[in-house]
């Protein structure tokens, strides 16, 4: 049986922190890119505040050390980028600029992947998931989020766009359906492109490029915004606490998540225990959180217990 993924032989930089590079770093990584992460001298943010989740994330990468503001650590990055095939950032563009890292994706041909906050005029003004959720009323005043939505879809969104311009490489080479060699010379990736075909630019004089794909942290807390922008999830909404059947409820000793939407699934639990919000809300009180998995398991409902950290 074959062991070959999807992106064996691809290459991935990571000059990514914070969360959402180190997201999308992984999901590559999971899909047989090899990652190198690099690390500026003082470590990552990330392993020094939560050293499990850091290793969660990286496990399986390259770590390496390198000071880029410093023309050694530059130059490095250079010998690893004539290697590689997608460059991975989360910094302003400015910061990239100050870098040279435009030039340097240029020079090598690479995807470039570039994690940033806002978009248009706007992509130098500073943020976090924080900031872009409180623009898209995802927040609810005096209380902080669980989950750092913005942060998360921006990772999964950066996976994806290092898949697509995989792919606009392959149209640009005109590798078609076709996949030739990788930089590496593995054979049969699904992204590893036409190897050296453009090593010296297109072959006809015009300048060598790389390929920009930019992920706006700001536009993915607006996606994940939609079901509430539209009433589905908004407070009263149907997936709000608009109907009993689409909601949580408190047991004799925790408290459980209801999600009958189907008609057949609201049938069944209206059937067995009422179908208004008061007397689903006294019966489900009356018994401890395990009846309810067992009855869930019973009426074959979705039921499930909420688990508090």
């Amino acid at each position: 049986m074959s062991t070959n993924q999807p992106l064996d032989g691809i290459t991935v930089i990571s000059l990514a922190g914070n969360l959402p590079g180190p997201l999308a770093a992984a999901r590559l990584s999971a899909l047989g890119a090899h990652v190198i992460k690099v690390e500026p001298p003082a470590g990552d943010a990330l392993e020094a505040g939560v050293p499990a989740y850091y290793a969660e994330l990286t496990a399986g990468q390259e770590i390496l050390t390198l000071d880029l503001k410093d023309p050694a650590g530059i130059g490095r990055l250079g010998e690893l980028a004539a290697e590689a095939d997608i460059l991975l950032t989360a910094m302003r563009p400015k910061a990239a600029v100050a870098l040279g890292l435009p030039g340097l994706v240029d020079e090598y041909e690479l995807v470039h992947v570039e994690i940033v906050g806002f978009a248009g005029d706007r992509a130098d003004v500073p943020g976090h998931d924080l900031t872009y959720q409180a623009a898209h009323a995802t927040l609810v005043p005096g209380h902080m989020p669980t989950i750092p939505v913005a942060d998360v879809l921006g990772g999964e969104h950066a996976a994806l766009e290092a898949l697509a311009g995989l792919r606009e490489r392959d149209v640009r080479r005109g590798v078609g359906a076709q996949v030739g060699a990788g930089r590496s010379g593995s054979t049969g990736s699904a992204g590893a492109g036409a190897g050296n075909a453009s090593a010296g630019g297109a072959g006809d004089g015009t300048a060598r490029r790389g390929i920009v794909r930019r992920v706006v942290l700001d536009e993915a807390a607006g996606w994940a915004a939609g079901p509430a922008r539209h009433g589905l999830s908004s407070p009263g909404g149907h997936l709000g606490g608009g109907t009993p059947f689409y909601r949580t409820y408190a047991t004799a000793d925790g408290h459980v998540a209801v999600a009958c939407l189907e008609p057949h699934f609201a049938k069944a639990l209206a059937a067995a225990l009422g179908s208004d919000h008061e007397t689903l809300e006294r019966a489900f009180a009356a018994e401890p959180t395990a009846h309810w998995v067992a009855f869930a398991a019973e009426y074959d409902l979705p039921i499930e217990p909420i688990i508090e950290r």
